[in-house]
């Protein structure tokens, strides 16, 4: 068996906490333990159709575990297969892959490892059916990659989301008010589900439980009866009405995700207002849930995913995903992420917990 001796790393899609974490993960332990090079490109599948990026040393990668964002940078914007030279002219696309195959052998690389959500590692599928061979990391703080229970970056963007809850309590008690939080998640509810049901939520409203204004009113209600005065909303940004639909907050050409949604929560602060006479307000957090500090446990968890790449790059195990099952580290064909996000279950045990303890998710008669 070939051993292997260079291979690349990119980071594609939008940032996310312990992208650094992998990144140094990777490097050291393809130097420590194959005796590798490792060649980081710069700006995600960019620098890779433009070969721009450089060959990453020891101490390049020390002292960035606890670091947020990505010290190779990252773009959500560049398909190689439908990739845009220049932004002001997004409807100019061309097939860059022949590129990528270009800078691929040009840089005599035995493997890429790419880090990134669904878009970007469906593009490194892509990618594999012309020869390339890739080692997929999943990573997003919306938990939704399918083909892993668990994702890096989560851990930290719901850590973020429950404190911003907690600290809306005192400000919603003080002024009798109904607070709404709006938190990232695209069309999976997984950060509100668990930032909602950690913060003391009274109301969690998720894109996979479509709602009813009437159960909400009813819940501010029933919290006013027991001398409650103010209530807690958290919602995803992928919520919708029964029979309505998502809130668009723009498009991006070009992009892998070319939808952005956000702003449910002003719709519904205003419904609330004219429906229930309540002072009522909202907030949306937006890119704060992507920064700050890495947590412990998106360390530890990147960390692994890292070390179980560079072991499917060891035994030559090409064109899968690292990731997590049962709680160990495994892997997965590289074809799984990209066929449809991971959602939450309606009957997922912790909606089962929060119903138990009187949490409302709309959907109530």
């Amino acid at each position: 068996m070939r051993k292997i001796r260079r291979i690349g790393v990119l980071t594609g899609g939008g940032d996310c906490p312990g992208l650094n974490a992998v990144i140094r993960g990777v490097v050291k332990a393809v130097m420590h333990k194959q005796g590798a090079k490792v060649f980081g490109f710069y700006d995600g599948y960019r620098g890779l159709v433009l070969g721009e990026g450089k060959w990453l040393k020891w101490d390049d990668v020390s002292g960035i575990l606890t670091m947020g964002g990505t010290i190779l940078g990252t773009t959500n914007r560049d398909n190689p297969f439908a990739f845009v030279d220049d932004h002001r002219h997004p409807e100019r696309k061309r097939d860059a892959s022949p590129d990528v195959v270009d800078q691929y052998r040009k840089l005599k690389l035995d493997a890429l490892v790419a880090i990134g959500g669904d878009g970007t590692l469906q593009c490194a599928y892509n990618l594999s059916k012309l020869g390339i061979n890739v080692v997929g990391v999943p990573k997003t703080i919306d938990n939704d990659v399918r083909g892993t229970e668990l994702t890096f970056g989560f851990n930290t963007a719901f850590t973020t989301a429950t404190d911003a809850v907690d600290k809306l309590h005192t400000t919603a008690a003080s002024h009798h008010r109904v607070m709404l939080v709006e938190v990232m998640g695209r069309t999976a509810g997984w950060l509100a589900l668990t930032a909602g049901v950690a913060g003391g939520g009274d109301v969690v409203l998720i894109p996979e439980i479509p709602y009813c204004l009437e159960p909400i009113c009813s819940k501010l209600r029933e919290r006013a009866r027991r001398g409650k005065h103010f209530t807690i909303i958290v919602i995803s940004e992928g919520a919708r009405p029964a029979n309505g639909h998502v809130v668009v907050r723009e498009r991006v050409e070009g992009s892998f995700e070319q939808i952005r949604l956000g702003g449910i929560s002003a719709v519904l602060a205003k419904q609330i207002e004219e429906m229930a006479g309540v002072e009522t307000r909202y907030t949306i957090l937006g890119h704060l849930q992507r920064g700050g500090a890495t947590t412990p446990f998106d360390r530890l968890l990147a960390t692994q995913f890292a070390t179980g790449a560079v072991e499917l790059l060891a035994r030559r195990q090409f064109n899968r995903m690292v990731c997590l099952l049962d709680g160990r580290i495994s892997s997965v064909p590289l074809s799984v992420p990209g066929k449809a996000p991971r959602l939450v279950s309606p009957r997922s045990p912790i909606i089962q917990t929060a119903r138990s303890i009187g949490t409302c998710f709309g959907d109530e008669s």
